[in-house]
């Protein structure tokens, strides 16, 4: 066997098990780093979310975090701030489900994105959000719109007298 044989013996080595072990970690380490963009963004948003709820206690007077809507009337200076928090926090759900949501997800990305239909569907409970929403979705992601306002009519019918 002569120099020339043996190379070509040891390509046909490569070809057959070098090729395919490449591939299979090329796709492992896609896929690994797939995870870790999904949980990067997850915390981005996840991190927003608690400004935001910072911004909520800032203004404590507006009362959001009540979920019976505020006992009193609130003027004019008030309502402006609490359409503005309102305004960020649908700014806030069209990320995440522009970020995060999918027709077809798997178990990680569903358990990622369950947690932000919890949050959604805890502020369409709300009857003052509810209220706000067709203001707030004016040109906003046609599905997001869709699904926040199928969110908020599911939780209005829950709320209701006579229902369940």
């Amino acid at each position: 066997m002569d120099w020339r044989e043996t190379w070509e013996i040891l390509s046909y080595i490569v070809t057959v098990v070098g090729l395919p072990f490449a591939i299979a970690v090329f796709i492992y380490e896609h896929r690994r780093e797939r995870k870790n963009e999904e949980e990067e963004i997850f915390q981005r948003l996840s991190d927003e979310y608690r400004e935001f709820l910072k911004l909520v206690l800032d203004n404590a007077d507006l009362q959001l975090l009540r979920r019976e809507g505020t006992p009193h009337e609130l003027s004019e200076e008030q309502k402006e701030r609490r359409l503005a928090i309102f305004g960020i926090l649908i700014s806030l759900f069209e990320r995440a489900y522009l970020l995060v949501y999918e027709e077809k997800m798997d178990k990680q990305t569903r358990r990622l994105w369950q947690s932000w239909e919890d949050y959604m569907r805890e502020w369409v409970r709300r009857t003052e959000f509810r209220e706000a929403l067709p203001q707030l979705l004016e040109g906003e992601d046609a599905d997001f719109t869709d699904h926040i306002r199928r969110l908020a009519e599911a939780e209005r019918t829950l709320a209701s007298p006579g229902s369940g």
